[in-house]
């Protein structure tokens, strides 16, 4: 298993949260879903699926691994974390996910379990 990158972590949280909408994602639904261009998003499903962390059936449709889950999870906790602790201090909504989006991959587990903590006591 490959030591996966931001990028990697932003495309498993789109299939993810595409897999809650859809019952069944495309290459075109992350596209779509992260404006992102088509070349960038084939490259990217190759380099998951050589790590292991998603598998692409015969007619093109992305599958999170147990591996990829587990990580697309734990990416997609940490931005609702962020996001709502960013909307209780008084940030809007669309820039709290867009910087929480942002802080979901470089923030301790640490800091995000205080920060779970601070908010449950609210």
């Amino acid at each position: 298993m490959s030591q996966l990158q931001e990028s990697g972590e932003m495309y498993l949280e789109a299939i993810l949260v595409l897999t809650k909408e859809k019952s069944a994602v495309r290459s075109l639904d992350v596209a779509e879903y992260r404006n992102y261009s088509k070349p960038s998003v084939s490259r990217a499903v190759k380099l998951l699926r050589d790590g292991g962390y998603i598998t692409v059936d015969k007619d093109g449709y992305l599958w999170l691994t147990d591996v990829g889950r587990e990580v697309a999870e734990k990416i997609y906790d940490r931005h609702r974390v962020l996001t709502q602790f960013l909307t209780s201090l008084g940030v809007d909504s669309d820039t709290a996910s867009r910087d929480a989006c942002k802080m979901e991959h470089v923030i301790s587990d640490t800091t995000l379990e205080a920060i779970k903590s601070h908010l449950e006591k609210q």
